[in-house]
């Protein structure tokens, strides 16, 4: 499976942006999906996981109420809107495929894309 994200950039505190992850290769309804971020000096942490169904979602205390993770499989896309954004939350963001029907363990997924870069700032 070969993931691309898109759809970061620069905001103002308070925006919005929503990410993209395009899969190609294989179909993308057999994998779980995460989104992951860096941010400079700090460890890859998890966003937000989705099942391959899409039904079950998980979320990091720090994104509830403000992210949202949805899957189109008939588009093989997963999507992250971000909203409310803030300083912190600025760092690479990357989409990441697991062979499993639902995982938030960083070592299970098996595919990673480039990342985006999130910047929020006045």
């Amino acid at each position: 499976v070969q993931l691309v994200e898109s759809g970061g950039g620069l905001v103002q505190p308070g925006g919005s942006l929503r990410l993209s992850c395009a899969a190609s290769g294989r179909p993308l309804s057999s994998y779980a999906m995460g989104w992951f971020r860096q941010a400079p000096g700090k460890e890859r942490e998890l966003v937000a996981a989705i099942s391959a169904s899409g039904v079950i979602t998980s979320y990091a205390d720090s994104v509830k109420g403000r992210f949202t993770i949805s899957r189109d499989n008939a588009k093989s896309t997963v999507y992250l809107q971000m909203n409310s954004l803030k300083p912190e939350d600025t760092a690479v963001y990357t989409c990441a495929a697991a062979t499993r029907r639902f995982t938030t363990t960083i070592n299970d997924y098996d595919y990673w894309g480039q990342g985006t870069q999130v910047t929020v700032s006045s």
